[in-house]
């Protein structure tokens, strides 16, 4: 069994309630058991000239997960999970039904053309962070960073707690 962080976000038709079949779905995937839940957050979409601003404030949350499944298999499991629920990869960082995105997979390091493992952008989003914090706040990333020293540098502005504990709704 590996033990492996997932990251989940939404801003299109319902989003917390994407998010919170999208952790059923996880759940009820061969070879993944969900073993703890982030509190769910809104955010404001990324800054920044290549990101669409004309989009609706995202839900955000972590779920950590008990898997028997390869890195591969389960980037391949959140894709299809992803794709149930209609997501179009269109524009880059644009609105979205869901969004999966392995953060963590054991203490591996992956480069891979199809993945990426610590997630490239981790270490600067709060909307990724703060969750990831909620439920191992002692943790730290392959390459000894703690989680809370990464928190404390990208801050929490622009999260809102929308809900304490899972199930979310």
């Amino acid at each position: 069994m590996t033990r492996a962080y997932i990251a989940l976000g939404s801003n299109l038709e319902k989003p917390g309630l994407q998010l919170q079949r999208a952790v059923d779905e996880i759940d009820s995937a061969v070879g993944i058991q969900v073993t703890g839940y982030s509190k769910l957050y809104q955010s404001v979409p990324l800054a920044g000239e290549d990101v669409p601003q004309d989009q609706p404030d995202y839900c955000n949350a972590v779920v950590e997960i008990e898997t028997t499944l390869q890195s591969i298999e389960l980037l391949d499991a959140m894709q299809a999970i992803e794709n149930n629920h209609g997501r179009v990869r269109s524009i880059r960082w644009g609105p979205r039904t869901l969004d999966l995105d392995i953060l963590l997979y054991g203490s591996e390091t992956i480069e891979s053309e199809r993945l990426t493992v610590p997630h490239y952008q981790m270490h600067v989003r709060n909307f990724v962070l703060c969750p990831l914090h909620d439920i191992v706040p002692e943790l730290s990333m392959p390459d000894g960073s703690a989680i809370e020293t990464l928190l404390q540098t990208t801050g929490k502005d622009g999260l809102e707690i929308i809900a304490d504990q899972y199930p979310w709704f």
